[in-house]
């Protein structure tokens, strides 16, 4: 029996068909998100107004590396009046040569239906924002808020908080069961509590009657929903989860929160019900003290009368804290002169902390500010300067998404001394914090204080960091299972200014790293993180893979070949014997 099809691909030059695989693997379109012009809709599309249009190819590489930014670009603008569209020159290359474009990606901004500028430069986000702020000042100004007028009686009316009501939320009290063809379109909605699980987990199945109550205890109220990570393990993956039972909150937006407190149906209620409550309150002007005294973290949205709308912005990017740090808004002729801030462009959003009227970080708004950006900046200033780690406080300190340093004092239980060292800490956390963003470089880590007692968890101490007692100071760098233990001159880190802040500036720097693991550990971790990096890296070049699957399918198949064209000719030599006879 002849293989006829293996016996015509055998025939062909081995180079020819790597470029051609090579080339069909390279030849995958870029994913346009945006609108994109043709010659019969170009020149009256942008008649009217600011357009800035790409010009690109979809088998362009800098085009493919450049998609996500501007498809961040074209969701950020959205809400603008300035404009964004494509237009694909492998499709209409006569309209790109008509608009002057001779490489990818070509960007041009026209007003009006009339070419104003090319941009050029490098293609980042904040490149790309000065050149549209520069050319369409005009409008994007209109989006921002321009200072208000005095207030009139009528504008001092407190400003509303309007809370997007739910809409047939979790109408039959029952668990909604999620999949890869629901689950993109029910986060992305938010206000869902989602549980990972697998069947034959054990942890699961002891939930999952708590979870059934759950769904009925929140009727009207909350979307309780479960993944079986049996059945969609890619999906999982995806969420990244790595054990089972995990619970996550998914605020509007696909925004989500990982529950990770006591699993009775009492706290989880408890829990579920602080996410249906309204993110932002309004502040009581005379009350103003009394909140910054109660709480040791808290936002404040300080608006102009016009900016109702933001208060709506900040109100659905607070979701995901779920009241901590608890988030405000008041007029700004509510708190005139109540607070130490020496200027102020209105509207913003100001980081009160430590029980203390002087902000520690603000949060100007833009007209190409994003929910996201908004959001991402609660969430990093979310923590006090200084804080006791233990079990309620571990997962957000020593795991939070922005991979703190963590400087950590030791303390006893109970005691004067407890106390002692409490307060150094937090006198070392405020010099610290005082010390201003003038003496910190561009890309330093943020940096919380903490104690953690060491009668509780001593054992765990002394494992990573070789602590035993009290009184002890290391920075720790959890995310990379690295710590410091010295200052930059070789001595013990001393729980006093000079030392901590000093040996943080060689931490920021990675001078004088430790291993909280052990060899054995580490060589551990390190080939789980690479087989963990194929897989993804296999997971985001699924063209590129199966290419060299191909490829490697070739070689084999021409090796083969080769080996039995080489039996055959040593068979026919035996055969024949020497010189082709018979002896």
């Amino acid at each position: 029996m002849r293989f006829w099809p293996l016996a015509q691909i055998a025939r062909i030059p081995c180079s020819l068909l790597i470029a051609s695989l090579t080339l069909a693997g390279l030849a995958l379109p870029v994913q346009s998100e945006s609108l994109v012009l043709t010659p019969d809709n170009f020149k009256d599309t942008i008649a009217n107004g600011y357009w800035f249009i790409e010009h690109f190819s979809p088998y362009c590489g800098h085009c493919r590396d450049f998609a996500p930014t501007w498809n961040k670009l074209v969701e950020d603008y959205a809400a603008t009046q300035v404009h964004l569209a494509q237009v694909n020159c492998a499709v209409d290359g006569d309209l790109c040569s008509e608009n002057g474009v001779q490489g990818y990606p070509h960007m041009n901004i026209y007003h009006d239906g009339k070419y104003v500028d090319q941009f050029k430069g490098i293609r980042s986000r904040e490149h790309l924002d000065e050149f549209l702020v520069k050319h369409a000042s005009s409008v994007l100004a209109a989006t921002t808020s321009a200072p208000a007028p005095p207030p009139t009686e009528a504008a001092k009316v407190d400003v509303k908080v309007h809370e997007q009501p739910p809409v047939d939320v979790n109408p039959n009290g029952q668990v909604l069961k999620l999949t890869p063809a629901n689950f993109a379109n029910v986060v992305q909605e938010g206000g869902v509590f989602i549980k990972f699980f697998a069947p034959w987990c054990g942890h699961c199945k002891k939930l999952a009657p708590t979870w059934v109550k759950l769904a009925k205890e929140m009727r009207n109220k909350l979307t309780i929903a479960e993944v079986d990570c049996e059945d969609h393990k890619a999906l999982c993956r995806e969420q990244g989860i790595n054990g089972f039972p995990m619970l996550f909150f998914y605020a509007p937006g696909g925004i989500k929160t990982e529950y990770t407190g006591n699993r009775k149906l009492e706290a989880l209620k408890k829990w579920s019900e602080k996410t249906v409550k309204p993110s932002v309150q309004e502040l009581v002007p005379g009350d103003l003290e009394t909140v910054i005294a109660e709480n040791p973290v808290l936002y404040l949205f300080i608006h102009q009368p016009g900016d109702s709308h933001l208060v709506d912005v900040v109100s659905r990017a607070a979701r995901p804290l779920l009241g901590s740090p608890p988030v405000y808004t008041a007029g700004s002729a509510a708190i005139s002169g109540r607070l130490s801030i020496p200027s102020l462009t209105l509207p913003a959003l100001i980081a009160l902390k430590d029980h203390d009227s002087h902000p520690t970080s603000v949060f100007r708004f833009s007209a190409t500010t994003s929910q996201a950006e908004l959001s991402e900046w609660l969430l990093n200033n979310r923590l006090p300067t200084a804080m006791e780690l233990g079990d309620g406080s571990f997962q957000e300190i020593m795991n939070a998404p922005t991979k703190l340093l963590v400087v950590l004092t030791a303390v006893p239980d109970e005691g004067a001394e407890r106390e002692r060292l409490i307060k150094n800490v937090k006198d070392v956390a405020l010099a610290w914090r005082h010390r201003g963003d003038a003496h910190r470089n561009a890309g330093d880590r943020r940096v919380v204080f903490v104690w953690m007692d060491a009668d509780r968890w001593g054992k765990w101490l002394k494992n990573m960091y070789g602590i035993e007692g009290s009184g002890r100071v290391i920075i720790t760098d959890h995310s990379k299972l690295l710590y410091y233990d010295r200052d930059p001159s070789g001595e013990q880190i001393q729980l006093e200014v000079n030392s901590v802040l000093a040996a943080l500036d060689g931490a920021m720097k990675g001078r004088g790293a430790k291993h909280s693991e052990n060899i054995v550990e580490r060589l551990a971790r390190f080939l789980n993180g690479r087989m963990i990096a194929i897989e993804e890296w296999i997971k985001s070049h699924r063209a590129l893979t199966l290419l060299i699957i191909a490829l490697g399918a070739l070689l084999a198949f021409f090796g083969v070949k080769k080996i039995l064209a080489d039996d055959d000719a040593q068979y026919y030599s035996h055969a024949h014997g020497k010189q082709g006879r018979l002896d």
